[in-house]
C-alpha cells in the first residue's frame, strides 16, 4: 500500500513539476475542480470532430448516458413493485435485506414570489446574487 501510495505521489508530482493538469477521474475532486478552472465559457465553439480520441470519448459517453437510463427506469419499475406490494406498511423485510418506506415530516417554506409581488422593495433590501455555474448538456 505505501509503494502505491508512492507512486501515485511520483505521478502527482510529475505533473506539478511539468505544470500540466492530472488528467479528470471522474471524481468529485475533479469535477469541483474544473468548475474551478473554467468557471465561464467564452461562447466559442471548439470543433473536435475529427478528433478520433475525443469522438471515441464522445461516443462512449453516449452509450454510458443511455445504458444508465435503461438501468434507472428498471431500478424505478422494480421499487415501484415493491412499493406497490407495500401499500401502507412502513417497512418490508427480504432474505436478503430490507427497505423502508416512511413519510418525511412536513416542512415549510416561504413563498417568495407572493411576498416580492405583494412588497417588491424587499428585493432591493434583501436580493443576494447567486452566481450561475456552467451546465454540460449532451445533443445528438
Amino acid at each position: 500500500m505505501i509503494a502505491q501510495l508512492v507512486a501515485l505521489e511520483r505521478q502527482f508530482w510529475h505533473h506539478v513539476e511539468t505544470d500540466q493538469p492530472p488528467p479528470a477521474d471522474g471524481s468529485d475532486s475533479a469535477d469541483l475542480a474544473l468548475r474551478c478552472l473554467y468557471p465561464q465559457d467564452s461562447g466559442n465553439v471548439l470543433d473536435l470532430s475529427h478528433d478520433l480520441e475525443m469522438s471515441a470519448a464522445f461516443s462512449d459517453l453516449q452509450a454510458v448516458r443511455q445504458v444508465l437510463a435503461s438501468k434507472s427506469e428498471l431500478e424505478a419499475q422494480l421499487k415501484q413493485r415493491i412499493q406497490q406490494r407495500m401499500g401502507v406498511a412502513s417497512r418490508a423485510v427480504f432474505e436478503t435485506g430490507e427497505v423502508s418506506w416512511k413519510r418525511s415530516k412536513d416542512g415549510m417554506t416561504l413563498d417568495t414570489a407572493r411576498l416580492l409581488k405583494e412588497r417588491p422593495e424587499l428585493l432591493k433590501t434583501y436580493a443576494l446574487v447567486k452566481p450561475g455555474s456552467r451546465r454540460f448538456l449532451v445533443q445528438t
